[in-house]
Formats: C-alpha cells, sequence, structure tokens
C-alpha cells in the first residue's frame, strides 16, 4: 500500500510497517487525545522498536513514497 492508502487506517487506529524495513522496527501508531498539564496535545506518531521501547516518528520523503507500506495484525 501507499502511504496515502494505508494513512486513513493509521487515524482509525490501526498500527502500520513498511515491509521494506528490516524487522527492528515492530510498528508504528497515531496517539491522539492526550492532555499535558491541562492543555490539549497535537496528535503525534510513534515507533515501537524490538529494542528501545517507543520514539517518535516522522516518515521521510522514502516513507512516503513507498509502496510497501502494510497493515500490523
Amino acid at each position: 500500500m501507499t502511504f496515502e492508502e494505508i494513512l486513513p487506517q493509521l487515524k482509525a487506529g490501526k498500527r502500520i510497517i513498511r515491509k521494506g524495513w528490516s524487522g527492528y522496527e515492530l510498528y508504528v501508531t497515531l496517539v491522539s487525545g492526550e492532555v499535558y498539564d491541562g492543555a490539549p496535545v497535537t496528535p503525534y506518531l510513534l515507533i515501537k522498536t524490538s529494542d528501545e521501547g517507543f520514539s517518535s516518528f516522522a516518515p521521510t520523503v522514502c516513507d512516503i513514497l513507498a509502496t510497501d507500506w502494510a497493515i500490523v495484525q
């Protein structure tokens, strides 16, 4: 799938990944609806890795143009 095709799935709560990644990356998820210090937090993306927990995720141009996106079951 392309990033444009998978983005609605991500927004609907699905976890996504690129098939071309090495396996270190487990999935990308959207975090929304959070509040910090009484103020709403802008939605953001996290990536789950096999050894470090979660990190912030910003798709690269290669990620956006890739056609190997898939939903993680």
